[in-house]
C-alpha cells in the first residue's frame, strides 16, 4: 500500500501581523559594531497588517501589492522570504499581498511584524518545518524587532532586542496616537545627546511592579520629541488623560493605557483631527503562535 504524502496548502490568506508597544525602552550601552544594547518590554496589540501568500513552484518571490515609497527589493517581507529560501534551499517561491494598515516609521514594528509573519507563514506554506528558534535567528538578520514577533508572546528583551524572556501582562486597552510624522530610527539612535548608559533593570523587579505601565522610561523619547514637534504635541495631549503616556520605539506613535474600552474610546473621540488614532486591545500571544 502506497503511503499518501500530505502536501502543505497552496495558499495561506488572512495572516495577521500585529503591532507592538514598548512599555519602556532603556538604552544600556553601545557595542563596538555600532549596535545599541537595550532593555525593553514588548506588548503585542490587536492592530494588524494582513498578509496573503500563494505558493509558486518556480522559486520566484513577488510582492504583488504596491506600497508607495517601499521598493519590493528593500521590503522586509521580500527580504524575509528570500532569507528563508537561502537558509533552506527550498525550490518554492511565493506571491505575497499586503493589506498595509500599520503606519510606517511609527515605532510600532509594522515592517518587522510583516517580516515575522512572512517567516511563519512561508515556513508552513513551503512545508519546511523549521523550529521557532531557527526562524528567530533568520529574523534577527533582518532587524532587531523581528525575533519578538516570531517568539509569539509578550517579552522582556535584552541584548539588541533578541534575548527574550516571556512576561505576563494584564489585559489592557490602549489609545495609540500617530501624529502623521515619520521618525527615522537611525536619526534618533545616532544623536549625540542620546542617553546610552541607563542602568540595567532586573526582570523580577519589573514583574513585581504594581503598575507595569509606569515602569522606567523610553530613552529615545527626549530625542524624538526635541526633533519632531508633532510627536511632542501628541505626547503632551495624551498625558492629559494618563500621566504615564509615552512614546513607543523611536516614534512617532505615542500611547497610553486605560482601564477599559469605553474610557479609551472616549479619549479617542477627543483626538485632534490632524492626527490618526486607534483604540487597541492587548494580546497575550501572536495570532500565528501555533504556526511554529
Amino acid at each position: 500500500m502506497t503511503e499518501t504524502i500530505k502536501l502543505p496548502p497552496p495558499e495561506l490568506r488572512d495572516c495577521p501581523a500585529p503591532a507592538k508597544l514598548n512599555l519602556f525602552l532603556h538604552v544600556t550601552g553601545r557595542r563596538p559594531d555600532g549596535y545599541h544594547t537595550l532593555q525593553t518590554v514588548f506588548q503585542l496589540v490587536d492592530w494588524c497588517d494582513t498578509l496573503h501568500f500563494r505558493r509558486r513552484d518556480d522559486g520566484v518571490v513577488t510582492r504583488v501589492t504596491d506600497i508607495p515609497g517601499v521598493p519590493p527589493q528593500t521590503d522586509l517581507v521580500v527580504r524575509a522570504a528570500r532569507a528563508l529560501q537561502q537558509a533552506t534551499g527550498t525550490r518554492y517561491g511565493a506571491d505575497i499581498e499586503i493589506d498595509k494598515i500599520l503606519p510606517m516609521g511609527g515605532g510600532i514594528g509594522g515592517g518587522s511584524s510583516d517580516a515575522a509573519t512572512t517567516l511563519l507563514a512561508l515556513n508552513r506554506l513551503w512545508g519546511l518545518g523549521l523550529p521557532r528558534a531557527e526562524l528567530m535567528r533568520i529574523g534577527l538578520t533582518l532587524g532587531a524587532d523581528v525575533p519578538v514577533f516570531v517568539f509569539g508572546e509578550n517579552a522582556f528583551a535584552e541584548g539588541v532586542g533578541e534575548e527574550l524572556t516571556p512576561v505576563e501582562l494584564p489585559d489592557s486597552w490602549f489609545v495609540i496616537v500617530h501624529p502623521k510624522q515619520h521618525v527615522p530610527t537611525a536619526e534618533i539612535f545616532s544623536d549625540e545627546c542620546l542617553t546610552r548608559d541607563t542602568p540595567l533593570s532586573i526582570i523580577a523587579v519589573f514583574a513585581a511592579c504594581t503598575n507595569k505601565f509606569s515602569f522606567g522610561r523610553n530613552d529615545l523619547e527626549a530625542i524624538a520629541t526635541a526633533k519632531f514637534g508633532e510627536v511632542a504635541r501628541a505626547l503632551e495631549w495624551l498625558k492629559q488623560f494618563n500621566q504615564h503616556a509615552r512614546m513607543t520605539g523611536s516614534g512617532a506613535c505615542v500611547f497610553a493605557r486605560f482601564p477599559d474600552e469605553q474610557t479609551a474610546q472616549q479619549v479617542l473621540k477627543r483626538l485632534p483631527p490632524e492626527w490618526d488614532g486607534r483604540c487597541v486591545r492587548s494580546l497575550a500571544h501572536h495570532p500565528l503562535a501555533a504556526f511554529a
